[in-house]
């Protein structure tokens, strides 16, 4: 029943910005860590950005680090990852992860960062 749903994804300019979001339903969103995931076709899905479940610490990978910023609101149920400064580079199917159990994922929400 646990699940989590993206959206906000579509077509960018480089250097534009996007905003994707993550609903979940089914559990007890604040009480479980939660993470943001991108995968290119023929390469491994890759951690862009994790928070904890009340938000009081975050990560970023290397390549997103100053341009992305993870964020949470728990009393709607929501995970937010804010991209700015976007590059070709960026372009992936982005998905959304909890620690729920062995983990669930969204069915993710493509991005396209493209003049």
């Amino acid at each position: 029943q646990a699940r989590l749903v993206e959206s906000g994804g579509g077509l960018v300019q480089p250097g534009g910005s996007l905003r994707l979001s993550c609903a979940a339903s089914g559990f007890d969103f604040d009480r479980y860590a939660t993470s943001w995931y991108r995968q290119v076709p023929g390469k491994e899905r890759e951690r862009v950005a994790a928070i904890t479940s009340i938000g009081d610490s975050i990560d970023y990978a290397d390549s997103v680090k100053g341009r992305f910023t993870i964020s949470r609101d728990n009393y709607k149920n929501e995970l937010y990852l804010s991209m700015n400064a976007l590059k070709p580079e960026d372009t992936a199917v982005y998905y959304c992860f909890a620690l729920v159990g062995s983990g669930i994922w969204g069915q993710g929400t493509p991005v396209t960062v493209s003049s």
